[in-house]
């Protein structure tokens, strides 16, 4: 294969593609998260997950609200079967390369590739527990008649479930090195989770409110974390 024309200096262009990413300047929530994070260049990869930009919240929260709108109308749980898949597909999709516009410019940061990762899983999990639990709160308290109990009980006990299938699809995708088999990977585990759980005990909330479930979760979430923290321990630019 050939090399470049000898007039080319691919050093300069590269220079001139980071300078054309990275020279917008910092707004007032990214100078925040400068401060706290100590570091701009983290704080710039952070506020250009691909799962935190505004349309991705923008479908999270219609999504969202419908599935509040139809907790209100059956009493069934919707929003909390919901939640974690949607985490999930989130958590996927906050690193990596194809998807990352700004990834290759990150792995040349001084900051290691597995900051970086932890950071942005960490703001995708919490902004989805956010949404999340604003929908769940909302459903809950429209509901009214019997199915009403149900909603209510699992308000919170999503947050257990989800923690474990976020952490499922952060190591899928950082061992296959591809956030579109993370995401798959861990809708997937979740649906084939509340199927089981209608069939073991007749209702599909079962994946959500037995707490027999919540230790294996917390097992799972725990081994998977680790997986994906071993994955990132390759060198920097190759994920």
């Amino acid at each position: 294969m050939n090399g470049p024309p000898d007039d080319v200096d691919l050093s300069r262009v590269w220079i001139s593609v980071a300078a054309q990413v990275w020279r917008r300047q910092p707004g007032w929530l990214e100078r925040t998260a400068g401060r706290l994070l100590r570091s701009p260049g983290l704080a710039r990869a952070l506020l250009t997950t691909p799962s935190l930009l505004l349309p991705w919240l923008l479908t999270s929260i219609v999504v969202l609200a419908a599935g509040a709108a139809a907790t209100t109308g059956s009493g069934q749980p919707v929003v909390a079967l919901l939640a974690p898949a949607m985490a999930a597909a989130a958590i996927a999709y906050s690193y990596g390369p194809g998807m990352d516009p700004a990834w290759e410019l990150s792995c040349s940061m001084a900051v290691s590739d597995r900051m970086v990762l932890l950071v942005r899983a960490l703001a995708v999990f919490a902004v989805n527990a956010v949404l999340g639990l604003a929908a769940s709160v909302a459903s809950v308290v429209s509901v009214s008649g019997p199915g009403g109990g149900a909603a209510a009980a699992v308000t919170f006990g999503w947050l257990i479930p989800m923690t474990a299938v976020c952490a499922f699809a952060l190591a899928v995708a950082t061992v296959a090195r591809s956030a579109s088999a993370g995401a798959a990977a861990g809708v997937g585990a979740w649906l084939i989770t509340v199927l089981c759980g209608q069939v073991a005990s007749g209702h599909f909330s079962a994946a959500v409110s037995d707490t027999v479930l919540f230790l294996p979760y917390l097992a799972i979430g725990a081994g998977c974390a680790a997986v994906a923290v071993y994955a990132t321990r390759i060198p920097r630019g190759t994920l």
